[in-house]
């Protein structure tokens, strides 16, 4: 099976290096899942696929070097990295040779951990293009939409969105995927890969808004050594990693201007030359985009070029917000309990009647994301049974203030404003007159417009998920300065 690139999982029994190890995973841009032993972690394995581990020698209930068996028998393309504090020139060399891709000694300098993950990745990259598994076959593929159906609810909208994707997934055409934040967008793009004749070739994904503007077409393109200064090497880019496979290109609408229309000619020409290179290389890739809004509306705008949206689009399927199936609410509710449960080494039964009804009451505006991360802190909170009390949604307190409609104070200078993934897209009316005050006409007009751009900064954050370097883009601004202006009018998600 492929695997999500978005996930690693840290499997250790200290809680301290749990935690500092998920620290510096999340900081790279990476998302940590966490077991403290052998089972936990298979589990986490088998449901949420990591792309990479970091693996302790001495688990509670196995070995680790067993474990590390286990996990390359069922899938030998996640990276793992085994850090002990029980080193040894032995045991490095069975780890080794039972397939870990590096090993570290406890303790370890933070830089040397992400150095060695970053290398574990690659290797893991280069070994899924290599030995990818084959086409599903017709019961494979009936096992696949069934954990998609099981991953994303039971409701007749999830069904039909399956059912789309059944349709689509074997045919060669471009998709348009489109669902709000934590949706589960790159879900479905990995369901389409795995389903498709294209499933023993790579799946090559890419987050559009994470790559700065100027290193894009690089990362798109590759280059050839010595192409600009450092360029010591070459380096292969997307586009030529996913020859035969898949290109996911995620949150496609922060592609830089200049780059769509490279990515067009590309397509259409199905070759590309590399940055510095004199040679066209050619290709054959299907893409899957995703988009967290109606991408036309953004062509109508001018924000988006329409002849590589009209290439790109040629079957379009949308991700319903979870507040549109509240029957599946509960349902993944439950699941993430028993995720949780596993995590965190907890008992927690349930969910009281208060819980259920401030869950299905909540608009989720994170979507499944979200309501993960919710109940992960409900079940560090809770005994017996999760209750209203221990539901606190985006982070922003007790969940009757979900149901209370919320009253937005205008931002101004020096104070911080409430929380950008609460608020809802700005809107002159809302925001209201700036209030009067004996000041100066100079004070005045500063004031105003302090929050005009407190306003601004609300609504490209929501636009982007909180995506600071994509926000930075739109609003043509470099990344400090973004930085710099979400600290002062406290806008940080």
């Amino acid at each position: 099976m492929s695997t999500p690139l978005s996930n690693v999982l840290i499997v250790d029994d200290e809680p301290d290096v749990c935690r500092l190890l998920a620290a510096l995973v999340q900081q790279d841009g990476l998302v940590p899942l966490v077991a403290h032993d052998g089972q936990g972690a298979l589990n986490l394995v088998r449901s949420e696929r990591p792309r990479a581990l970091f693996l302790d020698l001495k688990l509670p209930d196995i070995d680790g070097l067993e474990l590390l068996r286990q996990i390359k028998a069922w899938d030998e393309t996640i990276a793992v990295v085994i850090v002990t504090a029980h080193a040894g020139i032995a045991s490095a060399v069975e780890a080794m040779r039972a397939g870990a891709n590096n090993y570290l000694a406890k303790p370890f300098a933070h830089e040397d951990i992400l150095r060695v993950l970053h290398q574990a990745l690659a290797e893991a990259e280069l070994l899924w293009k290599v030995k990818a598994p084959p086409p599903p076959e017709r019961g494979d593929a009936d096992t696949e939409l069934t954990d998609l159906q099981r991953l994303m609810g039971r409701s007749q909208a999830i069904g039909q969105l399956i059912a789309k994707i059944n349709q689509v997934a074997r045919s060669p055409l471009n998709v348009l995927i489109t669902g709000e934040t934590g949706s589960g967008k790159e879900l479905v793009a990995q369901t389409i890969h795995r389903l498709s004749p294209r499933a023993k070739q790579a799946f090559v994904p890419v987050d559009c808004g994470a790559v700065p503007e100027t290193l894009f077409e690089g990362e798109l393109l590759g280059h050839e050594k010595g192409a600009f200064t450092g360029a010591v090497n070459l380096r292969t880019g997307k586009l030529e990693l996913a020859h035969g496979g898949t290109l996911f290109l995620d949150e496609i609408l922060n592609t830089p201007p200049g780059c769509q229309a490279k990515l067009l000619r590309a397509l259409q020409e199905r070759s590309f030359t590399r940055l510095g290179g004199t040679k066209a290389i050619q290709i054959d890739v299907r893409v899957l985009a995703a988009c967290g809004v109606d991408l036309e509306t953004e062509v109508r705008a001018g924000r988006f070029r329409a002849d590589l949206f009209y290439r790109l689009c040629e079957f379009s399927l949308r991700i319903p917000a979870l507040r549109e199936r509240t029957e599946d609410i509960l349902y993944l509710a439950e699941r993430f309990l028993g995720l949780a449960n596993q995590e965190l080494k907890k008992r927690v039964k349930g969910f009281s009647g208060a819980a259920v009804e401030a869950l299905q009451a909540h608009a989720w505006p994170g979507n499944v994301r979200e309501l993960r991360s919710t109940i992960r802190r409900a079940v560090l909170l809770a005994d017996k049974n999760v209750t209203g009390k221990h539901l606190d949604f985006m982070g922003n307190g007790h969940w009757e203030l979900a149901k209370t409609p919320a009253v937005r104070p205008v931002c101004q200078p020096g104070r911080p404003g409430p929380s950008a993934s609460r608020a809802g897209p700005p809107a002159a009316a809302r925001a209201g007159p700036i209030p009067l005050k004996d000041d100066s006409l100079k004070e005045a007009v500063s004031r105003s417009t302090a929050a005009a751009e407190c306003e601004m900064l609300r609504h490209m954050l929501i636009r982007t998920g909180g995506n600071k370097a994509a926000a930075a883009r739109l609003l043509k601004i470099d990344y400090k300065t973004i930085q710099t202006k979400v600290r002062k009018y406290g806008l940080a998600p």
